[in-house]
């Protein structure tokens, strides 16, 4: 295991390839009940991430995952269901609770929160925050913050990947 005293990781991501890439080693490590919040503009890689997460998830590409932003949550069938929510229209939190989202957060897939800073005190403590910033037309600094040990100990095995580790850490 990667011995790191970091509870955070910032790599910069060149292009939406290598965002996917970063977002399918992630889906490969996770486990139901797992919580993902995407945080970011427009535009900053918030989707191609989940893309990638669906992709780790071995989701059928042709189940289209992408924003459901006119649909609070679309749920896609892999090796453990993804719950995908994305919440750019949300009124506010009570819309959320009147979704019922314990039953997905603590349920038996993964759950990906895009535009999650809308859902502060409702998420979960236990979660994996991935702050995305647009740096340039493909270039994106992509920050994973865990919280609680299950997420810290993920934070190292994402890191002990090959694949991720190519990332310039910044």
């Amino acid at each position: 295991m990667l011995i790191e005293k970091a509870y955070e990781y910032t790599s910069i991501s060149k292009s939406p390839r290598e965002t996917t890439r970063l977002g399918r080693a992630l889906g490969s490590l996770l486990q139901a009940g797992d919580v993902v919040c995407l945080i970011g503009d427009l535009g900053s890689g918030k989707t191609c991430l989940a893309q990638g997460i669906a992709q780790g998830l071995e989701i059928d590409p042709s189940q289209g995952v992408t924003s459901p932003t006119f649909t609070l949550i679309h749920e896609f069938l892999g090796r453990l269901p993804l719950y995908h929510f994305d919440l750019y229209r949300l009124g506010g939190p009570e819309e959320l609770w009147d979704l019922g989202p314990e039953e997905y957060f603590y349920g038996q897939g993964v759950t990906v929160i895009e535009w999650a800073e809308k859902a502060r005190g409702i998420v979960p403590g236990e979660r994996l925050d991935i702050e995305l910033k647009r740096l340039g037309e493909k270039e994106r600094e992509i920050k994973l913050v865990p919280h609680g040990p299950r997420f810290q100990a993920l934070l190292g095995e994402i890191l002990e990947n090959p694949l991720i580790r190519r990332h310039k850490k910044v």
